[in-house]
This record gives structure tokens, sequence and C-alpha cells, in this order.
């Protein structure tokens, strides 16, 4: 028969793997989130060669993104542009809006009329003049970041339930807790805060009635969402799209 102490052991080092991979996720999430740009650094990263990716796009669409690290997505219902997005050979991905800027007067062989304005078809004469095609930014790591978090949020919920009963809350309460706050945020407080499997001694278990159900669960999920949306918005007020970059053209 397994003796406690190894299975507590065994629980323990998956804990650390769990966290240890949401480390890894959140910051090639955060290296690989798109970043804005102006034109003038699209146009002199292309003459540099320093664009090994690229698309064109009229809005971002979030689609949960950064609930678990999932990459934004780009958009296009029409027009070519204003949104011109690249992928660096640093990992990053940066972009601009082309119709922001309207020095520029496109001349070539480049047909305007597909384009949003004088500034995307200016853009596309030069990546053609560079021999750069317009190539799939979706492989870069952020990419990856994603299936990183979703793999996060199975194990963690595989672990809430084939593992040790939680001591402070239950399953449900612990559930909602997984799956409500952005970034796998909730994952780290169950993580922290209810660790029947950690090597060190166990708290006493409350009785059941004392326990935090899931109810408190779901309440809190939603509270914590809504305190987390504000706290990065204002963060990205404060610091920019350098430090806390949320796509919004």
């Amino acid at each position: 028969m397994v003796s406690s102490v190894v299975v507590r052991g065994v629980w323990g080092a998956l804990r650390v793997a769990l966290a240890v991979t949401w480390l890894v996720a959140a910051g090639a999430a955060w290296w690989t989130m798109p970043r804005e740009a102006t034109y003038e650094q699209a146009v002199a990263d292309v003459a540099a060669h320093g664009v090994i990716g690229y698309r064109w796009g009229d809005s971002w669409h979030d689609g949960g993104a950064g609930r678990w690290f999932e990459p934004v997505d780009l958009e296009s219902s029409g027009l070519t542009g204003p949104l011109f997005v690249w992928h660096t050979g640093d990992g990053r991905i940066r972009w601009a809006d082309t119709g922001r800027f309207d020095r520029v007067t496109a001349v070539g062989t480049t047909d305007e009329q597909s384009y949003s304005g004088p500034a995307a078809a200016a853009l596309a004469r030069d990546l053609r003049a560079a021999g750069i095609e317009e190539g799939d930014i979706g492989t870069a790591p952020g990419t990856w970041a994603g299936v990183a978090g979703s793999a996060l949020l199975v194990l963690a919920l595989g672990f809430l339930v084939a593992g040790p009963a939680p001591v402070l809350g239950t399953r449900w309460y612990w559930f909602w807790l997984i799956i409500g706050p952005s970034f796998g945020l909730g994952m780290l407080f169950w993580l922290w805060r209810d660790r029947p499997w950690a090597p060190d001694p166990r708290p006493a278990a409350p009785e059941p009635a004392k326990r935090d159900r899931g109810l408190l669960g779901f309440g809190t999920a939603l509270a914590a969402s809504f305190v987390v949306s504000v706290l990065v918005l204002g963060l990205n007020w404060l610091l920019g799209d350098r430090w806390v970059p949320m796509p919004d053209g």
C-alpha cells in the first residue's frame, strides 16, 4: 500500500508543475501579445527586413482572449486594412493602424482601390518591393501559450475532481474560482489556499456546513473577474501597451 507521504509528495509535485506551467504560459502570452506601434515603425521594420510574417485586418476580436492566454483574433470584413499586424524575429507581434496616417500618396502598381487607404496601399507596395509575402502570424509563441493555458484548465479541473478532496472549500466552490477569473488567477488561488496534497501538515478540516460552497464560489468568481478587468484597464492606462498590451484597433 502506498504511504500517505508518497501520495502527498506526488500531488505536491503536480501542484508545482501546474504553477510552473502557468508561469511559462503567462510569460509567453505577455511577450507575444500584440502591441501598438506607429506607421513609421512598420515602414522601418519592412525596410530592415524585420517582418517575418504579417496580416491585414480591420478590427480585433478578443473572443475571451486572455482568460487562459488565448491569442486575440484579427478580423477582416472588406478592404485590406487598415490594421497592419506583423510578427518580428524576436517572437513579438506589433500592429499599426494605417488609417491614422494620411501623409502619404500611394503610387506604383498596387491596386489602391482594394486597400482601406493610401497609407495601407503604400505599405503594401513596400512589402512587395522588399519581397515579403503575407503569412499567417498564428504560429507565433502566443499560440502555444494559448494551448498551454487550455491544457492548464483541463489539468486543473482533472486534479480537482480526481485529487484529494479540498479542505477549505467544496469542489464546486473551486470549480467556479478556477474557470472564472482571467489569466488562470483562480487556479493560483486554489493552489495557494487549499492544498490538501501538500507535504506540510494539512489544516484541520472544517465542518461540512462551514466549508466554502459553490454559490459563494460563483459570486466570488464574478466579482474577481470584474476586479481583474478594471485593474488591467487601469494598468494599461498608467503604463501603456509596452507593459500591459491591449489591442483596441
